[in-house]
C-alpha cells in the first residue's frame, strides 16, 4: 500500500481491492521480470511461459499457444521452446522469463534488474526486445536498474537517491 496518495491500475483503486481481487489484477494487468528468472526447472520453456495463462484461465487454447509461439519468436527462442530450463543458457532463461511475463498481454511490465545477470550482448538484446514490445503492443515498462546502458534505452529516467527523486528526465 502507498504511504500517501492512491495507486490506480486499469481504473481500479488498489487499496479498495481484497487479496483475491489484487491477485487477479496482477495476473491480468501486470507482468513481472526479476533479475533472476524464477523459472521452474522441472518444466520446459513453453510450460513455464504458459503458467500465467493456466492460473488465469485454467486452460490453454489455440490463441494462447499462437501468442506463446509469437513471443518465443520475438525472443529468438523458437528452437529451444521445448527444452527444459536446465538445458538453456542464462540469456535464454531470462528471455523465457520475459515471454512468461508477457503471455497475458499485460498493460504494465515491472522489471527489476532484468539484465543484471547477463553479458553485454544479451543485455542489449533484452533492451531491444523491450523497446519493440513497447512499440508493437503499447506495453508500459518500468525498469529498475543500476546499469546506465540499460537506462539509456528508455524514454524516461527517474533517478532515486536515498529514497527521494533526484532527477526526472524525459527524452
Amino acid at each position: 500500500m502507498p504511504t500517501a496518495g492512491n495507486i490506480i491500475i486499469d481504473g481500479q483503486k488498489t487499496e479498495e481491492l481484497g487479496m483475491n481481487a489484487l491477485a487477479v489484477l496482477r495476473n491480468q494487468t501486470i507482468g513481472f521480470v526479476f533479475q533472476f528468472h524464477y523459472l521452474l526447472p522441472e518444466f520446459t520453456a513453453m510450460e513455464n511461459v504458459l503458467i500465467p495463462c493456466i492460473i488465469k484461465n485454467r486452460k490453454v487454447d489455440r490463441l494462447t499457444l499462437e501468442r506463446a509461439d509469437t513471443l518465443f519468436e520475438m525472443m529468438g527462442l523458437t528452437a529451444v521452446k521445448h527444452y527444459r530450463i536446465t538445458k538453456m543458457s542464462g540469456g535464454q532463461q531470462q528471455r523465457t522469463a520475459i515471454a512468461r511475463a508477457l503471455i497475458n498481454n499485460p498493460k504494465i511490465l515491472l522489471a527489476d534488474e532484468p539484465t543484471g545477470n547477463l553479458d553485454t550482448e544479451n543485455s542489449d538484446r533484452i533492451c531491444n526486445i523491450f523497446r519493440n514490445i513497447n512499440q508493437e503492443f503499447g506495453t508500459t515498462f518500468i525498469v529498475v536498474t543500476h546499469d546506465t546502458r540499460v537506462a539509456d534505452h528508455t524514454d524516461r529516467i527517474i533517478t532515486i537517491k536515498d529514497g527521494r527523486i533526484e532527477s526526472d528526465i524525459r527524452r
